[in-house]
């Protein structure tokens, strides 16, 4: 069958973020290609059919405005048939499992055995964000790890269920709770709860942490920051014992900070991955 490829040629520090849209656009996939040079790279996102060109690229601008860069920073962008190639098989082989200290975040198909003390969550890639091998999921996985002993937590902006199922499989005695305000997301996150074996044991709906929310020993909010600024009230009035924010560049960081002093906060701690921290609470 015939894949069509959307190439962009963008500055080398909007790699990531264009690598986002690509897959926010409905991308099954993005390789980086050849090196463009002089600070430049080109990102290749791999479509099953035609994609509409103009949602591409206002997808694109969402995410360099989401990520703090400049429109300008995309400096071309084209569309091509790729024939022949049986490209999904080949990504699929070449998808290398994310390793998160216990945790490892693998695709259905990848051969990674359970035991020796890892926890192994199978995710289908390229069906939301959040499958594990982006900064800000490794260091809420971090944090899991860290800081949940059982008890209850609140997966805020659940993505592909990741952070949740996590929990579940870490603890299985403990009370998790996931939404997310995009109904997809949330159908895709049951779907890989169900192929992890732990869909009995998390409680997902569609919403938003709210004033009615029930409190969690542990409240991840993967989000970005300016998600998590409006919704630092609520975030803080659904936790009972530590709240971690993620989905915050470092020239953010100050920024939510400030504002969680203002609404009083005892402590926070910030860990960096990248150009991404977490701030723990």
């Amino acid at each position: 069958m015939n894949w069509y490829a959307v190439d962009v040629t963008a500055e080398a520090a909007a790699r990531e973020a264009v690598e986002y849209a690509l897959m926010e656009a409905g991308a099954l996939g993005t390789e980086e290609r050849d090196a463009a040079g002089g600070g430049f790279v080109d990102v290749a996102g791999y479509f099953e059919t035609e994609p509409q060109v103009e949602a591409v690229r206002a997808a694109l601008l969402e995410a360099l405005t989401i990520y703090g860069l400049a429109s300008s920073d995309v400096r071309a962008l084209s569309l091509r048939e790729v024939e022949g190639r049986d490209w999904l098989a080949e990504w699929k082989r070449n998808w290398k499992p994310a390793e998160v200290g216990r945790f490892v975040v693998a695709p259905p198909w990848s051969e990674v055995p359970e035991g020796g003390g890892r926890v192994v969550i199978r995710v289908e890639p390229g069906m939301a964000f959040g499958t594990g091998t982006h900064e800000t999921t490794r260091l809420c996985l971090a944090a899991i790890e860290k800081h949940f002993g059982g008890g209850s937590l609140l997966d805020v902006g659940t993505g592909t269920g990741v952070l949740a199922i996590a929990a579940a499989k870490l603890h299985p005695a403990a009370r998790v709770e996931a939404c997310d305000t995009d109904p997809l997301a949330v159908s895709v996150a049951e779907a890989n709860a169900r192929l992890n074996g732990v869909a009995e044991r998390i409680a997902f709906r569609v919403g938003s942490v709210e004033e009615t929310t029930a409190s969690a020993d542990l409240v991840c909010a993967n989000l970005t920051a300016d998600v998590i600024l409006p919704l630092l009230p609520a975030l803080l009035g659904a936790t009972c014992g530590r709240l971690v924010l993620s989905g915050v560049l470092t020239t953010q960081a100050e920024a939510v900070c400030a504002r969680l002093v203002g609404l009083g906060a005892a402590g926070y701690e910030l860990t960096r991955d990248g150009e991404w921290v977490a701030i723990t609470v």
